[in-house]
C-alpha cells in the first residue's frame, strides 16, 4: 500500500476522532464519580456554538476558547446541581440537558449559518487529546485523588464515612466532564469543519458516552475504541469510492451501527461489565441518610 495513503489514512482517523476522545475521556471521569450525564451532546453544541460566535465577533481565538469552556463549566454546574442538590434523577436531567442544549444552540446560532471563519489546524488539539488521556490513566492509576474520586464512585457511603466530601468531588468531576465535551464542541466548529450549522455534532456526543462502555471505564481504552469508530469512517469513505452500490444514508450510518453491535457484544460479557462499571454508577447520594 502506499505511503502516502497510509499516512492519509492515519491522519483522517486523528483529525475524525479528536472530538470523541474528549468528550469520551470527560464522561468518563464523571462516571468514576458515580455520576451518569447523557447531557454530552447539549453541551458539545453549546461548546460549539459558543466558541464559533465568539471567534466571528471577536476574531480571538483564546478568547473562544474561553468562552466555551465557560459555557460548558456553566450548563455542567447547572447539571450538578440538580443531581447532587436536588438529587434529580440523572438520566431524565442529561436528557433534558440535551434537548436543552439543541434548542439554545439552534437559537443562537441561527444568524452565523454560512458566516465563513478561519479555522484553526487541529494537530495541536490531537496532541492534546492523547495527553489528556494519558494523564487521566495516571491520575486514576498513580494519584491519592484520583483514588478518592474511584472510592467515591465505588462507594459513596464508605467514602463519606471516612471523611471525604462526596459531592464536592462529584461536583468537581462533572465540571470536568463539562469542560471537556465544551472543548470537543470548540474543535468540531473551530478546527475540524470550521462553520456553524446546526446539529453539527450529529451524535458524537452519543457515541461519546457508548466509548466509555466500550472501554469499560479505563482510560487508555478510550483511544482504542474511539480510533476503531474512526477506521470505520475511513472504511465507510472507501466503500462509496469501490463502487458498492448501496443507498447513501446505509453508509452515513454505518459507523453507527458499528457502535451499537460493539455494545452488544461487550454488553454480553455481563460479569466483566459488572466488574468495571462503579458500584454507585447513577445511584443519588443522601448524607443525611
Amino acid at each position: 500500500m502506499d505511503t502516502n495513503l497510509i499516512i492519509g489514512i492515519i491522519n483522517i482517523i486523528l483529525i475524525g476522532t479528536t472530538p470523541l476522545i474528549f468528550a469520551a475521556i470527560g464522561e468518563l471521569v464523571v462516571e468514576k464519580s458515580g455520576v451518569l450525564n447523557l447531557g454530552l451532546e447539549g453541551m458539545m453544541l453549546v461548546g460549539a456554538v459558543s466558541a464559533f460566535v465568539t471567534l466571528v465577533l471577536t476574531g480571538n481565538y483564546f478568547f473562544a476558547l474561553i468562552i466555551s469552556i465557560v459555557s460548558g463549566l456553566l450548563m455542567s454546574g447547572f447539571f450538578a446541581f440538580l443531581v447532587l442538590y436536588l438529587m434529580a434523577n440523572q438520566v431524565a436531567t442529561g436528557l433534558a440537558l440535551t434537548i436543552f442544549g439543541i434548542g439554545i444552540s439552534s437559537m443562537i446560532g441561527k444568524n452565523y449559518i454560512g458566516t465563513p471563519i478561519e479555522g484553526m489546524s487541529p494537530y495541536f488539539f490531537i496532541v492534546i487529546s492523547i495527553i489528556i488521556v494519558f494523564l487521566i490513566g495516571l491520575f486514576f492509576k498513580r494519584t491519592k485523588m484520583g483514588l478518592i474520586v474511584k472510592a467515591v464512585g465505588e462507594s459513596h457511603s464508605s467514602a463519606h464515612s471516612l471523611g471525604f466530601n462526596v459531592i464536592k468531588i462529584r461536583f468537581l468531576s462533572i465540571l470536568f466532564g463539562g469542560s471537556m465535551s465544551a472543548l470537543a464542541g470548540f474543535y468540531m466548529s473551530i478546527c475540524y469543519a470550521p462553520m456553524w450549522q446546526e446539529g453539527m455534532i450529529a451524535g458524537r456526543g452519543w457515541i461519546a458516552l457508548a466509548l466509555v462502555v466500550f472501554a469499560t471505564w479505563k482510560a487508555e481504552r478510550i483511544l482504542l475504541g474511539a480510533y476503531i469508530f474512526g477506521g470505520v469512517a475511513i472504511m465507510q469513505m472507501n466503500l462509496q469510492a469501490f463502487g458498492i452500490k448501496l443507498p447513501g444514508q446505509f453508509f452515513n450510518m454505518l459507523p453507527y451501527i458499528v457502535t451499537i453491535l460493539v455494545l452488544v457484544i461487550i454488553s454480553g460479557n455481563k460479569l466483566r461489565i459488572k466488574m468495571s462499571a462503579p458500584s454507585c454508577l447513577s445511584i443519588p447520594f443522601n448524607k443525611n441518610q
